[in-house]
């Protein structure tokens, strides 16, 4: 694949059920999914075959016709990550539907709209809450004429026959496939690569959500793609059927639905597990060779361990200078081996940093199950001093760019072409070129056929040569390496006429503090730049105990020593801006930003107008 004309991509795999079938017949017996089990209060994990999952999902698929579901017809998922969102999602596969994902924290409001907007007629809810959204929606949603529910129970009250269980579904598809043998299979023979996958709706950080059309082609490509810029480059590299991936990561995003789909091209099996609070605890019982996952995620683990070394009991504080030279000596050579060729490592700095392998990251490694190869992180721009130090402790990040509208993947990192703070080279059949106001385009099999219902959007992002406008500013080097500045809509002037690149400073900031959570760079019309800190909890209340700061977060946030404590890191990064981006004052916030009050996007990107509108009182007295 090494042309960006959609007319010329022509695989032999039609369709993700296509893929999915493929993928039972040949592995039947392999490990395809592992889940938590909670039998009263102990936790397990159970196992499922491609065969298994084969026949679950022919249950779903079957169930669903029953209900009258036609080929390219919307099914909904509302749920958290669990392996019966996966199940449901190749149901709908195998019924040649699309899927339409719909985020469990989403407003009903909106949840609302996107049921409308794309014709949703049954509904897959995780639970009794998820059930009384819709349920309070029902009047305005008269097209929905099925709620399937995923927990094995139906809450008390449920309207039974509106709203069924999943064991319900699968008996009917039983029954199905019993008069009907032949009807899944001539589901998948009759898709094709334009037929319609799924529609995701974007969370958006600003406005309503827009409803992306992908079809199977975007699907198909985007894995093939993938695994074949990986054979082609670093096939050391490549992801095999031996491989295990631990999923968390939202499915109703795009990354988390192509992370669906590469184990169903491949056949690794998949630890599957959506709970955010459980991630680091679930790595070393899973040991997984690979994750996906948001930045947040990274620098959460990496303040973590920051932290633990910091609560050395010891007098002369060995553990914690053990860890700081550890890492120092890794960088430095890992910067050598990995960087632009400005950074050398001496035979001695080899030598210091086996040992330091050996005395610290292989413990840090097992931390992470001990089996990583590496991670992928997107969505959002990733601190290089944290993914540097990553590198150095053997499990390097690779950044991977894309869209929901590039069905999650246009550039990828690759292990032996890795350059930190840069987004890789764009994937076999990516066109990708930087226009002349610096806004990355590109163009390939894997774009989007456009906006559901929303015509003018279209034409506003895909030209009609089909260059699809990422409204990403960047830039592209003479080798190929494609790098993210900043968001063209989120570059904003600040009074004085000076442009400030909001995002770079962001990511900056959270590798520089330790009990940062969000840095909100603020200064659209302002005399000057300034900010709103958002500190991570675990890491205030653990700094406070081994400062002596009393209280829970809110009193530690409030606390003076907790401002000098944020005014340095303010300062370190002030340090590498220039005058007029510097951080002239800011406030810390008496919570940490949530997705629950539309301040973090379900994947975790920052919403700056409700940020802006929740704390406009701590904008003003930034500039009173």
């Amino acid at each position: 694949m090494t042309t960006a004309d959609v007319t010329t991509f022509d695989p032999p795999i039609r369709s993700t059920g296509h893929m999915l079938r493929k993928r039972i017949t040949e592995t039947p017996d392999r490990r395809a999914y592992s889940y938590p089990v909670t039998d009263g209060t102990e936790e397990n994990w159970t196992t499922l075959t491609w065969g298994e999952v084969g026949t679950q999902a022919a249950e779903v698929g079957a169930g669903l016709i029953s209900l009258g579901v036609q080929a390219e017809q919307r099914v909904a998922i509302a749920s958290t990550t669990r392996y019966e969102w996966a199940l449901a999602d190749y149901g709908i596969v195998f019924a040649a539907a699309a899927t339409v994902t719909v985020f469990p924290t989403t407003l009903a409001e909106d949840v609302r709209f996107i049921l409308d907007d794309s014709d949703s007629t049954v509904v897959f809810v995780e639970d009794a809450a998820q059930l009384a959204k819709i349920t309070g929606l029902r009047p305005a949603l008269p097209k929905v004429h099925t709620v399937v529910v995923l927990d094995d129970a139906l809450p008390d009250g449920a309207d039974r026959g509106w709203v069924i269980s999943m064991d319900d579904l699968r008996r009917r598809g039983r029954e199905r496939l019993g008069s009907h043998p032949g009807e899944i299979d001539a589901r998948i023979d009759d898709t094709d690569l334009d037929d319609l996958a799924t529609l995701i709706y974007t969370s958006g950080t600003t406005g309503r959500p827009k409803g992306v059309l992908l079809p199977h082609r975007v699907l198909v490509f985007e894995v093939l793609a993938m695994e074949g810029t990986l054979r082609r480059t670093s096939p050391e590299d490549v992801l095999t059927i031996d491989d295990k991936q631990f999923l968390w990561l939202p499915l109703s995003h795009v990354m988390g639905k192509l992370l669906l789909m590469m184990p169903v091209h491949l056949g690794f099996e998949t630890a599957i597990d959506g709970r955010v609070d459980r991630i680091v605890s679930n790595l070393p019982v899973v040991r997984p060779t690979f994750m996906g996952s948001a930045p947040r995620i990274f620098e959460k683990a990496y303040n973590g361990i920051v932290t633990m070394m910091a609560d050395d009991p010891g007098p002369l504080r060995v553990r914690e200078k053990l860890f700081h030279w550890a890492s120092r000596v890794g960088v430095k050579v890992f910067d050598a081996d990995h960087g632009d060729g400005s950074t050398t490592a001496t035979r001695w700095d080899r030598i210091q940093a086996r040992l330091a392998d050996r005395l610290v990251f292989s413990t840090v490694r097992e931390r992470f199950g001990g089996r990583i190869r590496y991670f992928i992180s997107g969505s959002a721009a990733l601190n290089t001093d944290i993914s540097r130090w990553f590198g150095a402790a053997g499990m390097i990040i690779l950044e991977a760019y894309g869209m929901t509208e590039s069905g999650g993947g246009s550039c990828l990192g690759m292990p032996n072409a890795y350059r930190a703070g840069w987004i890789g080279r764009p994937l076999d059949g990516v066109d990708l070129r930087i226009a002349e106001d610096g806004e990355i385009l590109f163009r390939c099999a894997g774009v989007m056929d456009g906006y559901h219902n929303n015509p003018e959007a279209t034409a506003e992002a895909l030209s009609e040569d089909g260059w699809m406008h990422t409204g990403d500013i960047g830039d592209m080097d003479e080798d190929g390496f494609v790098r993210i500045t900043d968001r063209k809509k989120e570059l904003f002037k600040t009074s004085n006429g000076k442009y400030v690149a909001p995002a770079l400073m962001e990511a900056e900031f959270k590798g520089l503090c330790p009990v940062a959570s969000n840095l909100v760079v603020i200064g659209e019309g302002r005399p000057y730049v300034s900010a709103l800190v958002a500190l991570d909890e675990d890491a205030l209340l653990a700094w406070a105990q081994r400062t002596g700061v009393d209280g829970g977060y809110a009193r530690v946030a409030a606390d003076p020593r907790t401002r000098t404590l944020v005014q340095g890191y303010i300062d370190e990064l002030n340090s590498s801006l220039n005058r007029w981006e510097q951080v002239k004052r800011f406030q810390i916030l008496p919570r940490d930003l949530t997705v629950e009050n539309a301040e973090l996007t379900p994947s975790l990107k920052l919403r700056r107008k409700p940020v802006a509108a929740n704390f406009a009182d701590q904008v003003e007295a930034n500039y009173s």
